[in-house]
Formats: structure tokens, sequence, C-alpha cells
């Protein structure tokens, strides 16, 4: 399992982190799209969850066009829920979604099953806190849910890099809820009663 949370520029930190069995993480800071196909091939993962958007509200022909949704289907049972997060048509979450967007074409034609997660929801879920809140209070949490191999020199870039791959764990194991649809835009979080 393979968490991501993926910056809208190469510029910019990207955490990518390697759930193993007992919970064992292996967490790094990449940047270009290539290191991330890299590390992607390199540990050949079963499923691949990204904290970013992968599909466009529907109406949109591309992230620039002004007509159509700013809301997706599943942004919108997110906002029904209370659950905060920036919308993709807002500045720069639009890098964000087309890299997401772009990416996951990429990984897809190679084999590789993407889904997009959101960390912050899942945190707000287990009452972990996010990574604003601080980073050491969602460490502990992380570790409270029973992730080994966590560090203090852990940023927040890879703290929700396991955030991610724990919710995609959790897919996997058929303990998380899909908002939305997979080809309309889904967002994959935890279930409510699930490791809280």
């Amino acid at each position: 399992m393979v968490g991501i949370d993926l910056a809208g520029s190469p510029k910019r930190n990207t955490g990518i982190c390697t759930l193993k069995k007992d919970n064992i993480t292996f967490c790094t800071i990449v940047h270009t799209d290539q290191e991330i196909i890299h590390y992607i091939e390199k540990e050949n993962p079963s499923l691949i969850a990204v904290d970013a958007p992968l599909n466009l509200p529907p109406g949109r022909k591309s992230i620039e066009d002004k007509n159509g949704e700013h809301f997706r289907p599943c942004d919108r049972k997110l906002l029904g829920r209370s659950i905060r997060f920036f919308p993709i048509t807002l500045g720069p979450m639009r890098l964000l979604t087309k890299r997401g967007i772009r990416l996951k074409r990429i990984l897809t034609r190679r084999g590789y099953p993407v889904i997009e997660v959101y960390p912050g929801a899942a945190q707000d879920i287990w009452h972990t806190g996010r990574k604003q809140d601080g980073l050491s209070k969602l460490c502990k949490g992380l570790e409270k849910l029973g992730v080994k191999g966590l560090n203090k020199k852990m940023n927040g870039d890879e703290l929700d890099a396991v955030t991610a791959a724990l919710v995609g764990e959790l897919f996997l194991r058929g303990k998380a809820e899909v908002l939305g649809n997979f080809k309309r835009g889904a967002i994959v979080i935890p279930y409510t009663k699930e490791m809280a």
C-alpha cells in the first residue's frame, strides 16, 4: 500500500509512504512525477491512495473551464458532513488537480489501481488532529491507531502520506466508505466507527 500527499508543484514537497504488514511505515519526500513513478514501480503496491483531486466537477472540460460546477458530488458529501476542504477550482488547488489527474492517468495505464483520499477527513474522523494542529499530536494519534515506524522527524507531508496509506489499507479490507463514485469523482474516507 502506498499513500501520496501530492503537492501541486514539483518544486514543493510530496510526501510518499509505504505501509507494510503490521502497519510498519517507510516515508520519504519526493518532488517530480518521475520520482513518484520510480518509487511506485520499486514498491509495486496493490493500491495507491492519493491526497489530490483525481476528477473534475461535472460539466467542466478542464480545470480552467469557468463553466460547470465548482464542486463534485463527493465534495458536496464532505460539505454535508462539515468536513473542511479547499474547493478544487480555487487558485492553488487548480495546479494540484491537474497534476493529480495526470498522475492518475499515468499510473492506471501502468496497471496500478489509484483512489483519491483526503487525510484531513480521516484525521477529523479519528480525532488525531490535522498537521496544522501540531505534528506531535498527529503523530501520537496515528501511533494510537496502530501505525508503527513513525518518528519525530517526520514532517506534515509524510504524516499525511501515512494517513492516506492507512485509509487505502482500510479500503482494501472493506472498512472504508466511498463518497461519490469512481467515474465521476470519489473520495475514500474511513467509516466513522473504524479505528476511532
